[in-house]
């Protein structure tokens, strides 16, 4: 990846989020940035060390990797601009929801090698997880350059695009799932007389903690509730409470849900 020019195209909340990531691992030389707002170009070059160019197109030619952070309705208006830029040495990297390596490959309408990222909201804190799946002209050493771009912020995964609609249903909608969950903890424990502000901050930290084992442990989440749910507890009498409500069926259900209605904004965007 050192040897390849990188520019993102989109400095918003996601399009920083990579460069906070990549700044963060000490990788940022040579990084090019188009972002249209004077104050935010200045922003980009006094905290991050980059060059900020307000030209999409200057930016397509001066580099060998681009990575589109922009908006859904964003993407073709910026795809026709860079298009005459591109060739087939550039690699292609866009993070843009819904919009398909075909779909882009036909505003193209040249060979370039693409691939299509999901990363999710916990970019923010560099705690991504981020499917990346490949077009079919891209390279073993072009998905390792984007799978080190994404893992600079988090977590990174390999999947066939079909199942990109999947990876939006669970991990892209799930940090919602998750602050919903956080927030009924904490409210049951105010049920239970904490105060509000003690409740919450028990809650966020609970289920860090727990994510974290289970990261860096490797082990599988039935085996560490298990180990809290002791015979005759307090743990087990709080589980069966959720069972008897449908807790994972409707998790499950939640999941399948966000994935056909991805499906179904994928095809109206069409």
């Amino acid at each position: 990846m050192q040897k390849k020019k990188i520019g993102i195209i989109g400095a918003g909340n996601m399009g920083e989020a990579i460069l906070r990531g990549l700044h963060q691992k000490g990788m940022t030389q040579g990084i090019v940035v188009s972002e249209i707002r004077p104050d935010r170009r200045a922003y980009l070059k006094k905290n991050y060390g980059v060059e900020a160019i307000p030209d999409n197109r200057k930016l397509a030619s001066q580099v060998q990797v681009i990575i589109l952070a922009v908006k859904p309705q964003e993407l073709k208006g910026v795809l026709q601009e860079i298009a005459p830029a591109l060739d087939s040495a550039t690699l292609l990297i866009s993070i843009a929801a819904g919009a398909s390596l075909g779909a882009i490959a036909s505003i193209l309408a040249k060979d370039v090698r693409l691939v299509r990222a999901m990363p999710n909201i916990a970019a923010l804190a560099l705690e991504s997880a981020t499917a990346l799946s490949p077009g079919r002209e891209v390279s073993a050493e072009d998905l390792e350059i984007a799978r080190e771009i994404f893992n600079a912020m988090g977590k990174t995964v390999i999947i066939p695009e079909s199942l990109m609609d999947a990876v939006t249903g669970m991990s892209g909608s799930g940090p919602a799932y998750v602050s919903l969950f956080i927030e009924a903890l904490a409210d049951g424990g105010v049920r239970m007389g904490l105060p509000r502000k003690d409740a919450l901050e028990m809650a966020v930290q609970t289920v860090l903690g727990t994510a974290r084992l289970l990261s860096e442990h490797g082990e599988h989440p039935a085996h560490l509730k298990d180990k809290v749910a002791s015979p005759g507890g307090t743990t087990i009498a709080g589980i069966a409470a959720l069972e008897a409500k449908g807790f994972r069926g409707a998790v499950m259900d939640a999941v399948a849900a966000a994935t056909q209605r991805s499906k179904e904004l994928a095809k109206l965007q069409g």
